[in-house]
């Protein structure tokens, strides 16, 4: 059995109002926002009632998948990079960016540089954006880091993984399969057509999903809409779930689900996986998470015949 937490869209609240001068362009926007709302939205005791509840359940892996900061000040990421570090140990922790990761351009030592021990592939930080898909094994399990976050205009959000990478993650998940590993996709933008606004959508989902129909993936998990959503998308096998995760640090807010965070249970049955997803959302009452309900999905090996006893380790 390996426990995977789904945590995304944390949005970290700023320790200090930045100077002035760091909020040309579109920052400036971006911190009326969080001044006038984010901020309400984003709760610090929400925040540590989810660390709280993950240290009870002690997962054996937390993925965060994408948006820990609000408009990408360097001091964010310094910030930020303390709080993962006290969350857990690099090798419990995989992390990847999102569009809030990159509201404007940064040179890497001065942004995701200082989250790299979180986004480390065959053991090594990645050294800046050619290291992504990265990968991160954990028995039969294969963690696969994609980034779609790049800097966009005013009012828009959207995300792109961009054709040389596409074509990185295509070869790395082919050779995974083969290996007959549970290969799960961590991304910020749901690959889902049509459930983003254009402002805010991925704009190669097609590409996307054209290459998981053509080399797989067991399952997809992304962040960005702030709701739990269900949805799978064609592979070779079957079909792959596409599980997307409210924020782990919002109050209830019109058009806004409130926190909560997935730990998946994940086990081998003969020529399948099974996954048992345990939904566990902010009772408002008591600030603190409860069991919301349960699912569970039966998902098709990429190679059963190859697989007939597999072993899962935990880290």
């Amino acid at each position: 059995m390996f426990t995977l937490a789904h945590v995304s869209d944390l949005h970290l609240p700023l320790r200090a109002a930045p100077r002035w001068r760091d909020l040309l362009g579109k920052r400036v926007l971006g911190y009326l926002s969080y001044r006038l709302k984010r901020k309400m939205v984003h709760d610090r005791a929400v925040l540590a009632a989810l660390v709280d509840d993950l240290r009870q359940h002690a997962p054996d892996h937390i993925a965060i998948t994408g948006d820990l900061t609000n408009i990408a000040l360097p001091e964010e990421f310094t910030s930020t990079a303390a709080w993962l570090h006290a969350l857990g140990p690099s090798e419990a922790l995989t992390v990847i960016p999102g569009n809030h990761d990159a509201y404007v351009a940064l040179p890497w030592q001065q942004s995701l540089a200082l989250w790299s021990p979180f986004m480390s592939d065959h053991g090594e930080p990645i050294a800046g954006e050619s290291g992504f898909p990265f990968v991160r094994r954990r028995g039969e399990i294969a963690l696969v880091g994609v980034s779609t976050a790049c800097p966009t205009p005013w009012a828009f959000a959207t995300g792109q993984i961009g054709a040389e990478q596409l074509a990185r993650l295509a070869r790395r998940l082919e050779d995974l399969g083969a290996e007959g590993l549970f290969r799960i996709v961590l991304i910020h933008h749901p690959p889902i057509d049509g459930m983003m606004s254009p402002r805010k959508r991925l704009t190669d989902d097609a590409a996307f999903r054209a290459m998981i129909e053509q080399v797989g993936a067991e399952l997809i998990l992304h962040g960005h809409h702030h709701r739990f959503t269900l949805e799978a998308l064609a592979t070779p096998s079957g079909k792959a779930p596409v599980i997307g995760v409210p924020s782990g640090s919002a109050r209830r807010f019109p058009g806004h689900q409130h926190a909560s965070y997935h730990l998946c249970q994940l086990s081998a049955e003969g020529a399948s996986w099974h996954l048992e997803v345990e939904v566990r959302g902010l009772a408002e009452a008591t600030d603190r998470f409860v069991t919301e309900h349960r699912f569970v999905l039966k998902i098709p090996s990429a190679r059963p015949t190859q697989r007939p006893s597999p072993r899962l380790a935990a880290r």
